[in-house]
């Protein structure tokens, strides 16, 4: 079921409030935390407490590695969250040289995950922590010359997947992987 903010401000309304809100969180916080049910014969139980968290910042943690190649942009190789680690898009870089190993979409593949089990290693994660994996393709006709490097390095179960062909991907490259793990 859908709730806009209306409807939890109009069904607030006619219950008890639980306490005050700050003013900061909005009339759909404040009508979120006044909400109280009636179940079966009439029994109300409530009201429901809201807990919203405005400190998200405070447990976000960014994960830096020299052992894997430094980001290209105004974001980090991977941060940790609330037990989770997400990991950027890893391309097949050497990160020494910063240049691709290959134009081959095996080698690349290859060193991909290299990098990105340097980057895990670095969160206290590793493969076999890894939950949820995208990959993006130049071209979808590497998905089985893919999946031949990919598949050494995870662990039964495997983790979830999603695999696309994409338009373009950074300094052309081949290959792109990112992931989520659990810590």
């Amino acid at each position: 079921m859908a709730w806009s903010a209306a409807a939890v401000s109009r069904f607030a309304a006619a219950s008890p409030a639980a306490g005050p809100v700050p003013a900061r969180l909005g009339a759909a916080a404040a009508a979120a935390s006044s909400i109280s049910f009636a179940g079966a014969r009439g029994r109300r139980f409530g009201p429901v407490a809201a807990s919203l968290s405005t400190s998200a910042a405070a447990v976000k943690e960014a994960v830096q590695t020299e052992k894997a190649p430094a980001a290209l942009g105004p974001y980090s190789q991977a941060i940790k969250a609330n037990n989770l680690v997400f990991v950027s898009g890893v391309l097949g870089l050497n990160p020494e040289t910063g240049k691709f190993v290959s134009e081959n979409v095996e080698e690349q593949t290859e060193q991909v995950m290299k990098n990105m089990g340097e980057i895990l290693k670095a969160s206290g994660a590793s493969y076999s922590s890894v939950v949820k994996t995208t990959i993006m393709l130049a071209d979808l006709q590497d998905f089985k010359k893919v999946n031949e490097v990919y598949g050494k390095y995870f662990p039964a179960p495997a983790p979830a997947r999603s695999t696309y062909q994409v338009a373009a991907l950074p300094l052309n490259a081949r290959i792109e992987i990112e992931c989520i793990a659990a810590l």
